[in-house]
């Protein structure tokens, strides 16, 4: 793991824009707001989930790209235009089988890929009254858990309904992740109910920060819940946008992770001997 870089903050970038109809448009956008968090003195900043596609699941193989292609070229150029560690959201990406993936790129500030995460729980969902969707008719689930590392500590990302999996997070925090970024876009009916919730209970269970960040309001098509939010590792809510389009910027102290997990160490109290290993980390027994 890297050595942290003191008691300092960490300062990060949640923007939550709308994709637009246009890729082009969204790029600009996306671009446009990166150059904001810069100015801002940001050091990573998110993207929402496809942040350069409008949320529908029969039109993702129109969008989709190859992992080096055009957008990843931009995101990859404006990372290191503005110097700071990029977690690109999500786009579509279409592998050289011609699979789909729903897929967040990391770059770090020179501009290189970190990290890839390809969503590993497709949003399958019919609630009564309320959402019906189907990832699953056009997507293709990944198989991987995502911890990378940069010079200001050790972070996880997982893409929206990957939240919902405890198993996933807990994997994470095993394999040294002291902050998860959550890409997403919960909709109208599952965002009132279980946006805020998920986002303590992930932060509380595992004793770090989350870092949620939606698309915005659009009131056509799918209509995201926006509320982009940071949690701690105590399960509070220190920071939260509404549901308009904007730019949230926070100051994260990850020392609060240690302080927290001395305080407070179920951590290392798991009874792994009542209840089985199935989350431990990779090539651990």
């Amino acid at each position: 793991m890297p050595e942290m870089t003191g008691t300092r903050p960490v300062k990060i970038a949640l923007i939550q824009m709308g994709a637009r109809a246009r890729k082009e448009d969204s790029l600009r956008t996306a671009e446009a707001y990166l150059r904001r968090a810069s100015e801002a003195g940001a050091e990573i900043a998110m993207l929402p989930e496809m942040f350069n596609c409008p949320y529908q699941a029969s039109i993702f193989p129109v969008y989709a790209e190859e992992e080096g292609g055009p957008c990843w070229r931009r995101m990859s150029k404006a990372a290191a235009e503005s110097h700071l560690y990029l977690i690109a959201g999500s786009m579509p990406e279409r592998d050289e089988k011609g699979n789909i993936f729903n897929t967040s790129f990391v770059f770090d500030p020179d501009g290189k890929q970190i990290a890839r995460h390809r969503k590993v729980h497709l949003f399958d969902i019919d609630v009564k009254g309320g959402q019906y969707f189907r990832e699953s008719d056009t997507l293709t689930a990944g198989n991987e858990t995502t911890v990378f590392d940069t010079a200001l500590g050790r972070f996880g990302v997982m893409i929206c309904y990957d939240i919902r999996f405890p198993e996933l997070a807990r994997r994470m925090e095993l394999q040294g992740a002291e902050m998860i970024f959550v890409p997403a876009s919960f909709n109208m009916t599952t965002g009132p109910a279980h946006w805020e919730l998920s986002f303590r209970a992930r932060a509380l269970d595992n004793q770090v920060f989350m870092a949620g960040c939606s698309q915005a309001r659009q009131e056509t098509g799918y209509i995201s819940y926006g509320n982009s939010m940071i949690t701690s590792p105590w399960g509070e809510v220190t920071a939260r946008m509404d549901e308009k389009e904007g730019l949230l910027i926070a100051d994260i102290d990850l020392m609060q992770v240690k302080r927290v997990r001395e305080e407070l160490p179920f951590l290392k109290q798991r009874r792994t001997d009542v209840y089985g290993g199935g989350c431990a980390p990779e090539g651990s027994e």
